[in-house]
């Protein structure tokens, strides 16, 4: 079995993903208390010896070595080590310089404490591509250098989007993909292939299937689904979505004017409605308000539920979150969606089968200032 690591884990996109690639979790960490309870719930209760083990709590004061020592004291790493830094330094909302000396940004390498620990043989990194900005390189660039001392050979930052993929959203993110210098990879190609395009893309490849749509994400929901449940709006706001067009409108449409846009447009998804005969919008952290993007129902006159957001990121019905409303919008927007997440690792798995036996990763060989 293939043996995964997945910090800053939130409520488990790249865990089930994971799950679903045939890798087993065993040791999760998350911050975040409404986050590592939905991962608790939905991998951990009930699911005997073989449950991943969830560190909640800050991953700067966590040592990795310890959980080396503990969790895999045979041979002293891990096969696969996942994860997603907090990104919001990185944003691409960020204007001018904001987010530059963001100390979130520094988990980037928190990040790679546990990859000279752990001593993976492949580690997945996801970010936002804010991160590919200028102004954010020396994070970057001493993450590579970083790989590079430790062995690891670390192929370019790859932009993909989910609806490439055959999933229902246009989701754009960075992937990070490192490999141990010990592992053959003539045979292995980064990243996998689109399976999915646009139709001027389909006239160039054949072999493409046209972008999935989002409208099977409205279909019917089980009446005892906590998590189908929408924002309260107030009656002009409801007023305001029952006069914007069906299936796509906006809020230009609707004739609603807002004071801060009286000298410009502003931004033009805000209050509009999801066209379900296309991908979603990107599910961010506040996807559950239609104020924060285009996240308005496509024929009902309130925004999305945190069950139709959770469908779009691919995450099934059973999958339950924690925290209420709020809190499930912020950890479905957070989080890979699984299905993206499913076809990186099945690709990926190619190099676990080939790579060499493992030998003892002794503790001496780890700087002590990991666990500073």
């Amino acid at each position: 079995m293939i043996e995964t690591v997945d910090v800053f884990a939130g409520a488990g996109g790249f865990s089930l993903a994971a799950q679903e690639a045939g890798m087993k979790i065993v040791v999760a960490v998350e911050l975040d208390k409404w986050a590592a309870e939905t991962y608790r719930s939905n991998f951990c209760k009930e699911k005997g010896p073989d449950a991943p083990h969830i560190y909640e709590g800050d991953i700067t004061e966590l040592c990795p070595d310890s959980i080396r020592r503990k969790h895999f004291s045979k041979t002293g790493r891990c096969d696969v080590l996942l994860g997603g830094p907090p990104c919001q330094g990185f944003s691409t909302h960020r204007i001018n310089d904001a987010g530059v000396n963001d100390p979130r940004n520094k988990l980037v390498h928190r990040y790679f404490d546990y990859v000279r620990s752990l001593r993976p043989k492949v580690f997945l990194m996801e970010n936002v591509p804010g991160i590919l900005w200028e102004r954010h390189r020396e994070y970057l660039q001493r993450f590579y250098e970083e790989g590079a001392t430790a062995g690891y050979a670390l192929y370019k930052p790859v932009v993909l989007d989910a609806r490439d993929f055959g999933l229902p959203q246009r989701r754009k993110r960075v992937f990070v993909l490192g490999v141990d210098s010990t592992i053959v990879r003539d045979q292995f190609e980064w990243p996998p292939k689109p399976t999915h395009g646009s139709e001027l893309a389909m006239k160039d490849n054949p072999e493409l299937k046209p972008w999935v749509s989002c409208t099977k994400v409205f279909e019917a929901v089980a009446e005892n689904d906590v998590n189908n449940v929408h924002m309260n709006h107030s009656p002009e706001l409801i007023d305001v979505f029952a006069k914007t067009p069906i299936n796509g409108g906006s809020r230009k449409d609707s004739g609603r004017i807002l004071p801060c846009h009286e000298d410009h447009t502003g931004h033009k998804d805000v209050y509009g409605r999801i066209d379900p005969s296309k991908p979603a919008p990107t599910m961010t952290t506040a996807c559950i308000n239609p104020s924060k993007g285009r996240f308005v129902h496509p024929t009902e006159n309130h925004g999305i539920t945190a069950r139709q957001a959770a469908r779009i990121q691919t995450f099934p019905d059973n999958f339950v979150f924690s925290g209420g409303l709020m809190a499930a919008g912020k950890q479905i927007g957070n989080a890979v969606p699984v299905m993206m997440g499913k076809v990186l690792l099945e690709h990926v798995k190619q190099l676990i089968i080939v790579a060499p036996e493992d030998g003892i990763f002794e503790d001496v060989a780890q700087p002590k200032a990991l666990c500073a």
